[in-house]
C-alpha cells in the first residue's frame, strides 16, 4: 500500500502522525518505508529521531542515483521501519521516476510506503497523488483545518487518488462538549470523507517529537493507543472508535 498523508494546512500534527503510524505498522510486523515528501520543512527525520542517519533523499532513489537498499535508513528501535528524507529543494521529477522508487520498495519487500506530503496544495502534491493507492487527510477540529481538509480531498480526488479517509487529530472532548470545537460528525460532513480514526490531544507527542523518541515506545494509552488502533484499521481490522 502506498498511502499519501496530507493536510489542508499546517499545524495539524500530520508529520507526528506519519511517524507514529509508521512505527505502529512496524510493530505489527510490517515492513514500512516512511518518505518525507515535504521538501520545504523536512521534519520527519527529527520526529523519528533519525537526523544523524540520513545521507540520501527520495529524489536520489527516484532519479536512480543510488538504489533504495543503500539510501533507506533503518530505524534504530525497529529495523522494519526505514526512512527516506526529502531533498533540500523541490526536485524536478516525473511520475514514472516515483513509480520506479515504489517498484524498488516492493522488490525489497516493503509492505507499506507512508508518504508524508506537504501541507496545503503545493504543486508536488499532485505528483505524489499519482502514485498513491490511498490517502489519509489529517485535520484538527478547527473550522479552518476542516475546510482545508475538504479542499485537499477534492484536489486529490481530481488527481485520481481513489480511497481517501479522514483522521481527526488533537481532539479535546471538553471543547467539543461546550460547542467550542467541531464534533466528529461535523468534520465528516464538512470534509465529505469517511472516518479512519481520531487521536486525542496529547502533550507527550510534543515531548517525543522534540526529543526524537518514539511515542509508541514510551506509552500505551492516549495518542499512542489511537495510532495503534488506526494501524490495525489500515490492516483491515474493524475496531470501534475509542471514547475519550
Amino acid at each position: 500500500k502506498i498511502i499519501l498523508i496530507a493536510s489542508g494546512k499546517g499545524g495539524t500534527g500530520k508529520t507526528s502522525l506519519t511517524a507514529a503510524l509508521s512505527m505502529a505498522l512496524a510493530e505489527l510486523g510490517r515492513r514500512v518505508l516512511a518518505v518525507d515528501g515535504d521538501c520545504g520543512l523536512r521534519n520527519l527525520d527529527l520526529t523519528l529521531g533519525m537526523s544523524d542517519r540520513l545521507v540520501f533523499s527520495f529524489a536520489d532513489v527516484a532519479a536512480e542515483v543510488v538504489p533504495l537498499k543503500r539510501a533507506a535508513a533503518a530505524h534504530p528501535m525497529n529495523e522494519r521501519l526505514s526512512l527516506l528524507t526529502a531533498p533540500a529543494d523541490t526536485p524536478f521529477l516525473r511520475v514514472r521516476q516515483l513509480r520506479h522508487l515504489c517498484a524498488e520498495a516492493e522488490a525489497e519487500g516493503y509492505d507499506y510506503i507512508l508518504w508524508d506530503g506537504p501541507a496545503g496544495l503545493p504543486g508536488e502534491l499532485s505528483l505524489y497523488s499519482a502514485i498513491a493507492s490511498e490517502g489519509i487527510i489529517v485535520t484538527t477540529p478547527e473550522a479552518a483545518c476542516i475546510r482545508g481538509a475538504e479542499r485537499t480531498a477534492r484536489c486529490l480526488e481530481e488527481e485520481g487518488t481513489k480511497r481517501l479517509r479522514l483522521l481527526v487529530n488533537r481532539i479535546r472532548p471538553n471543547l467539543i462538549r461546550h460547542g467550542l470545537a467541531s464534533n466528529i460528525d461535523d468534520a465528516m460532513d464538512q470534509s465529505g470523507l469517511p472516518l479512519l480514526g481520531i487521536v486525542p490531544e496529547d502533550e507527550d507527542i510534543i515531548a517525543c517529537s522534540n526529543s526524537g523518541k518514539s511515542l509508541l515506545h514510551l506509552k500505551k494509552t492516549g495518542a499512542a493507543l489511537a495510532c495503534r488502533n488506526i494501524a490495525r484499521r489500515l490492516e483491515g481490522e474493524w475496531l470501534p472508535l475509542a471514547r475519550w
